[in-house]
């Protein structure tokens, strides 16, 4: 198996081969160094917690707008992993000015809600607080989609051996949205 190496917080940590950068809580570690993650992703999972962060490049909904399309990638998100029930509790703009990719997102939506989900190889389904930011990249034909996903409180285990590590916050989630940064363009392929 390979040796868990979380991440210390660091500005400018490179996402997609460097073609982004954003700021990373405490104790990330990355996914892919422990199984494969598809090349739209980047995922990272806290070393003693059950708590993820997901950053994906996703094709532009051009079907949907405005809060719709944020409820429409958390609905999708949910229908993928298979969740038994999903329930959306808020979604508001986010404004574009609080943005490292501001210059070139045309909207921004973050939504808090609730899915039951199933682990693998496990029957039961638990529930995972589940916090979106969504950023609309028209010009690049590019929804990103980033995920924060949660036991609630009452299912966290939160022990002495999990003490020299804290749970991340909604402030850890929000940095990784507000620093997102584009380096490279060509990403997205030819404009």
């Amino acid at each position: 198996m390979p040796m868990l190496r979380p991440m210390e917080p660091a500005r400018d940590y490179p996402l997609f081969g460097g073609a982004f950068s954003a700021v990373l809580p405490a104790g990330a570690v990355d996914v892919s160094d422990l199984r494969p993650v598809p090349d739209n992703q980047e995922v990272f999972c806290h070393r003693a917690i059950d708590q993820s962060l997901i950053v994906e490049l996703l094709e532009l909904q051009t079907h949907v707008r405005g809060e719709e399309a944020a409820r429409y990638h958390f609905e999708d998100v949910g229908s993928v992993q298979g969740a038994r029930a999903a329930q959306v509790e808020a979604v508001r703009p986010l404004p574009l000015e609080n943005l490292a990719l501001g210059g070139c997102c045309q909207e921004a939506w973050v939504l808090s809600g609730k899915q039951q989900i199933a682990k693998e190889n496990q029957q039961v389904a638990k529930e995972v607080i589940v916090h979106q930011a969504l950023l609309r990249l028209t010009q690049y034909q590019t929804d990103i989609l980033l995920t924060f996903n949660q036991p609630p409180p009452e299912n966290s285990s939160l022990g002495p051996e999990n003490l020299s590590s804290p749970p991340w916050s909604l402030g850890d989630f929000e940095q990784l949205v507000t620093s997102l940064t584009l380096h490279d363009p060509n990403i997205f392929g030819p404009q």
